[in-house]
């Protein structure tokens, strides 16, 4: 549906302080992959900080937590950009730098073309992906939403 584009948030818990020398190849490469994400097919919108990335934007009452939201175009596009750019070599990585995590750390849902989503309405999306399944309100690259399934749903209090 035309109306509407992909938003998406990804959160991660680092093993160590950004400014470490164990997190030091992640936050290097930090420009190179968001100029790739902002170049590539289907790209709106991503959060940034003042250091062009959300690395310093504490959203999460734990230090530890960093956040990454964007907005695209499609499924399609988002899912290009993370498993078939260089991206994906830093998904090879990130046990390096993150701890895994047990709850949903990923979480996809539709938004009207021009809305910008800010960082409580991700962490919104995140909690009820973990606490109700995949549902059109929230839900992984594996949920065969569309966007006409989230304007039809009604989600759980």
């Amino acid at each position: 549906m035309s109306n509407y584009h992909l938003a998406q948030v990804n959160i991660a818990k680092m093993l160590a302080p950004i400014d470490s020398p164990v997190m030091a190849d992640f936050v290097n490469d930090l420009d190179r992959i968001n100029a790739i994400a902002d170049k590539s097919t289907g790209f709106v919108w991503r959060l940034k900080g003042d250091e062009d990335n959300a690395t310093a934007l504490r959203v999460f009452e734990d230090d530890f937590l960093i956040i990454n939201m964007s907005v695209w175009e499609s499924k399609e596009a988002l899912f290009n950009f993370t498993y078939a750019s260089q991206h994906a070599g830093v998904m090879k990585r990130k046990k390096e730098w993150f701890h895994n995590m047990s709850d949903m750390h990923m979480c996809l849902w539709y938004t009207k073309v021009g809305h910008v989503p800010d960082p409580e309405e991700a962490k919104e999306r995140l909690k009820y992906l973990n606490e109700h399944g995949e549902s059109p309100y929230a839900f992984s690259f594996k949920g065969q939403f569309t966007a006409e399934d989230a304007l039809t749903y009604s989600p759980k209090n």
